[in-house]
């Protein structure tokens, strides 16, 4: 096991921020950076008096002048608005870290490493994706494929107590949540709600790597991965192909099935006529209060229209519904999600979320799993010493790297 630290940023960047802010620190003097860094740090309020960063339109001219206010907007401005300025301190720490930028006579200049992240170079963006532990990310993504981050913390933690200086379960949880972000912004994994899969890409970019302490795979469990998520693919076509070949009062009475799995009550499905356009109606706990919900079926792989959102909104008082929801194999047009949000709004459940939905709950598809060995790093470096120690403060405070 390597006794190097990793996994050292806690502010991780998605790569895109990362490249905005390389450019624009590129050429620009360090104390000038180090000034922005500060007037931002100085006005993080409180608690009970936050700061709104939302907006840098706003809040650069309200909150900077001179030489500061024209850098932050040039991060903002020039970076196509990628980079919030109020996000800059993350790849600060990540830039001078990992040498993308030196300093020559107090100025930042591109290093060779840099100009080669900058355009996408495989080998050096393996090399970042390596120290801040992308590699085993995906690999935990891909065995639990798809899967909440509630699914991935366990083993994440486990693999940060062995390689990385944090200790505590919030430090876990957002170094996790930031790497999904990342792996998103790529295309590496793919993000529906609060599910996350991972994608042909990122199979082919996480076979890449070499199976190292990193986490990387071997090429054994790389194999399997792709067995796996083929299989996958291949039951999740059927699994579509058998819901189609439901006629459309079977398929009521699978969404009648999905919600009992989800905890609904007094499932009822309507009659042919006089429904209003409901197929199903259902009474569900929110919070201490039990509301009743319709919902229309729309057993088809087309379109739906706003018309059908409006429709449906209209049957809510006779049925007695404070909520409303369409399901459908197929998808839903802009203006069909532009009417779903007037009040009050309709919950869109498209052909994807129905899938999700389903292997969440296992209706109609089981989920199987299958054991993999893996020597637990973590719980050797928690009982018998973990990783080697850093200079206190590395990443976790003002300063430089």
């Amino acid at each position: 096991m390597n006794t190097t630290p990793i996994v050292r940023a806690p502010l991780f960047m998605t790569y895109a921020e990362l490249r905005c802010a390389l450019r624009a620190m590129e050429a620009m003097p360090v104390k000038l950076v180090k000034d922005l860094l500060s007037a931002i740090h100085a006005q993080t309020g409180t608690p009970q008096n936050p700061v709104d960063w939302s907006d840098p339109d706003r809040w650069i001219p309200e909150r900077l002048s001179g030489d500061v206010q024209n850098f932050a907007r040039k991060i903002w401005e020039q970076g196509g608005k990628v980079l919030n300025p109020r996000h800059l301190y993350g790849s600060y720490l990540l830039i001078n870290r990992v040498g993308l930028l030196e300093k020559v006579n107090g100025i930042y200049r591109m290093t060779p490493r840099g100009k080669a992240f900058l355009v996408n170079d495989e080998g050096v963006v393996r090399q970042l994706d390596e120290v801040e532990g992308i590699p085993k990310l995906l690999s935990l993504i891909a065995e639990r494929s798809p899967c909440k981050r509630g699914d991935l913390l366990p083993a994440w933690s486990d693999y940060m107590r062995a390689v990385s200086l944090f200790k505590t379960p919030g430090g876990f949880a957002y170094t996790l949540s930031r790497r999904i972000a990342n792996l998103s912004e790529r295309g590496l994994v793919a993000r529906d709600g609060n599910t996350t899969a991972i994608t042909a890409e990122g199979l082919a970019w996480l076979k890449g790597f070499a199976s190292t302490a990193t986490g990387a795979p071997s090429s054994k469990q790389t194999t399997v991965m792709e067995a796996a998520k083929a299989h996958n693919d291949e039951q999740l076509d059927a699994f579509k192909t058998r819901l189609m070949g439901l006629d459309p009062y079977q398929f009521e009475h699978f969404v009648k099935e999905l919600l009992e799995a989800m905890d609904y009550e007094d499932i009822q499905v309507t009659k042919a006529t006089g429904d209003k356009g409901v197929d199903v109606v259902a009474r569900v706990q929110l919070g201490i209060t039990e509301i009743t919900e319709v919902v229309q079926v729309k057993r088809t792989e087309g379109s739906i229209s706003r018309e059908i959102v409006d429709k449906l909104r209209g049957a809510l008082p006779y049925h007695k519904a404070i909520r409303g929801t369409i399901i459908s194999l197929g998808s839903f047009p802009k203006g069909a999600r532009e009417g779903a949000l007037f009040m009050p709004p309709i919950t869109l459940i498209d052909g994807k979320r129905l899938l999700d939905l389903c292997i969440r709950h296992q209706v109609g598809i089981t989920r199987r799993t299958v054991d993999i060995f893996e020597v637990n790093e973590g719980f050797f470096a928690q009982k018998f010493g973990s990783a080697e120690e850093v200079p206190a403060g590395d990443d976790m405070e003002m300063g430089e790297e």
